[in-house]
Order: structure tokens, then C-alpha cells, then sequence
């Protein structure tokens, strides 16, 4: 899951090194944070969250995958 949100995010900024992913992982949930420079904020929100919304679609598919569920926090 690190790897996914990482490499969708890194895609949509203007600063990819400023990109941080930490996983918190109980047995079958998973809490993802994404930081990403404050100027990026927007570009991974998008308008109105709709960025925001599917990559957590996204995420929440692969998680389906393995049988946990996953939430996505954008900080």
C-alpha cells in the first residue's frame, strides 16, 4: 500500500521529494498518511476532493485485494 500511495502521489506534485508515506497497520486495518509539501496540497486534493477520492478508490481496491481495510489520511 506505501508504495502505491507514494507513487500516485509523486506523480501529481511539484516537489516528489517532499512526498512521506507512513503506514500504521493493525491486523486487518491499515491507516496510510500522505504529507506532501504545503504548496502541493492542491494538486493532491484536486477540486472539490475528486483527486483526493480516487486515489483512495484506488488504495481501498488493492486493500480489498489482501482482505483489509484501508483508510487514507492526507496531511
Amino acid at each position: 500500500m506505501k508504495e502505491l500511495v507514494e507513487i500516485l502521489a509523486r506523480s501529481l506534485v511539484d516537489h516528489p521529494d517532499q512526498v512521506r508515506v507512513n503506514v500504521m497497520e493493525q491486523e486487518k486495518f491499515l491507516l496510510v498518511e500522505l504529507r506532501v509539501a504545503p504548496e502541493d496540497m492542491g494538486k493532491v486534493i484536486g477540486k472539490q476532493g475528486r483527486i483526493a477520492k480516487a486515489m483512495r478508490t484506488v488504495v481501498k481496491a488493492a486493500a480489498t485485494k489482501q482482505k483489509k481495510r484501508v483508510t487514507v489520511e492526507i496531511i
